[in-house]
């Protein structure tokens, strides 16, 4: 039986396809990512065009990006010449995979320019305060938010775990705060 042909398999193939497209990720490749991550074995790129339907085209980038993100990988199969590609099935992997990844595609450039712009506006005297106040506040919140990333991503994976599971809660160890929300 295909896989696909359990409704709660179809179900999470298609959820996950849509969430892919709320966070501007194809549905396309959100899919071949599904199901690569839903699959007990590799799979070659013929079988996931004919399991979801999708033009070989598609499938072949989708495997790219998804390769680019380091979150599939291409695995041989002994007696099969074709390439076959598996998922990263460590949900912890995968999210900071994915979020070095978007970082370095959307962040990094961002901070990079935001610091131009910051120092360039800081010597012209012809550029409103108000915006060259608003770009240097930015430029230091996403300077901020890269400097927290860098030193939150190397913590080992327990401690990681450990304060997610804090939450909120991880303010018990921080010094009172005279501006509450």
């Amino acid at each position: 039986m295909p896989l696909l042909d359990h409704p709660d398999a179809k179900a999470f193939l298609l959820h996950w396809g849509e969430m892919g497209t709320q966070w501007g990720v194809n549905r396309s490749v959100s899919q071949v990512h599904a199901l690569l991550y839903l699959s007990h074995h590799p799979l070659p790129a013929d079988e996931i065009v004919e399991q979801l339907g999708l033009a070989r085209s598609n499938v072949s980038t989708a495997l790219k990006e998804l390769q680019g993100y380091g979150i599939v990988r291409r695995v041989h199969v002994e007696g099969d010449r074709r390439d076959h590609f598996l998922a990263e099935l460590d949900l912890w992997e995968m999210l900071t995979r994915i979020v070095a990844e978007r970082k370095r595609r959307e962040i990094d450039p961002t901070i990079a320019l935001l610091n131009e712009l910051a120092q360039r506006m800081a010597r012209d005297e012809s550029a409103p305060p108000h915006v060259r106040e608003r770009i240097t506040r930015m430029h230091e919140f996403m300077s901020t938010l890269g400097n927290w990333y860098e030193q939150v991503r190397v913590l080992p994976k327990p401690t990681l775990v450990t304060l997610m599971k804090l939450g909120g809660k991880i303010a018990r160890f921080l010094p009172e705060s005279k501006d509450k929300p």
